[in-house]
């Protein structure tokens, strides 16, 4: 009875450590990434995941949107492995990363030129930065005190989350605060669904959003003051630093970027990854 006893009792201890070691060999089999942040991001990034996994099908990736505060909100929460950014840290958001024990780590990998896009019949071809702020800040509403036809104009723009909307506010509008006017959209797509509907519409996306909708939107030139010329967005003005509404776009880790991490970002910076950037309408940094 003894020696059968015993024989159970390898038997069920085998069972069980057979039942324990499966997910765990499943799980260090295949190891999981998480970016999310800035909705400018996305299909840059979404393409950067898609051939990255191609050759790495030991790392899953998820990317989700929702803004630049929000990806740096998870990158503070300890949420994300990569924050997408449009923007940089505020002093803030450092203070606050400090505090959780959050060292980020700051990356420019690509870089966007902010595009004003209107609908494909609107007469205006061109504005000044400080045409840009008057319109965005409600001092001017009407088309035609720029050029235009008689119309009302309708200002779009995206949410207090997204980092576009900050950029455009620092570097636009002066700090000003936005029209009470403005109706804010959640997304970029949404903002060129808009803008294509309306003739008396008026937006800003990014460069790679812009390029997609030719043909549905126009693209504006913009002037940096009234004596120099206007500037259409492209890969070579936003390099040169020629267009005055550009940025550089950012991930966040925190600290030194290890692993599956540190796999993707260096693809993301390879020649193969920066090839990307310039397919999807971004501006590379190599």
């Amino acid at each position: 009875m003894k020696k059968v006893a015993l024989a159970l009792g390898l038997l069920l201890a085998t069972a069980l450590t057979g039942c324990d070691s499966g997910p765990s060999q499943q799980s260090a089999s295949v190891q999981s990434l998480s970016i999310k942040g800035s909705d400018t991001m996305v299909h840059l990034v979404s393409s950067w995941t898609e051939e990255f996994m191609k050759a790495h099908a030991d790392i899953d990736i998820s990317v989700t949107g929702g803004g630049s505060g929000t990806g740096i909100a998870a990158l503070i929460n300890g949420t994300t492995d990569i924050c997408a950014a449009s923007r940089g840290m505020k002093e803030k958001e450092l203070k606050l990363a400090k505090e959780n024990n959050i060292t980020p780590l700051e990356i420019s990998v690509a870089r966007d030129g902010i595009v004003l896009i209107v609908h494909p019949e609107n007469l205006v071809n061109n504005l000044t930065i400080d045409q840009l702020r008057l319109i965005y800040t409600g001092k001017v509403t009407n088309w035609k005190e720029v050029g235009g036809a008689d119309t009302p104009i309708l200002l779009l723009s995206r949410e207090s989350s997204s980092g576009t909307f900050v950029f455009f506010q620092e570097h636009v509008l002066n700090k000003e605060d936005f029209s009470p006017s403005a109706r804010l959209l959640p997304g970029t797509s949404a903002l060129v669904q808009s803008v294509a509907a309306d003739r008396g519409a008026i937006a800003y996306v990014g460069l790679g959003f812009a390029a997609e909708a030719q043909g549905t939107v126009k693209t504006l030139g913009v002037q940096a003051n009234d004596q120099s010329g206007p500037v259409v967005p492209s890969e070579e003005t936003v390099r040169s630093g020629a267009y005055a509404v550009s940025r550089p776009l950012f991930f966040y880790t925190n600290g030194e970027p290890k692993d599956a991490t540190k796999q993707f970002i260096d693809f993301c910076l390879s020649p193969a990854g920066q090839k990307i950037v310039r397919e999807t309408g971004y501006v590379p940094v190599s």
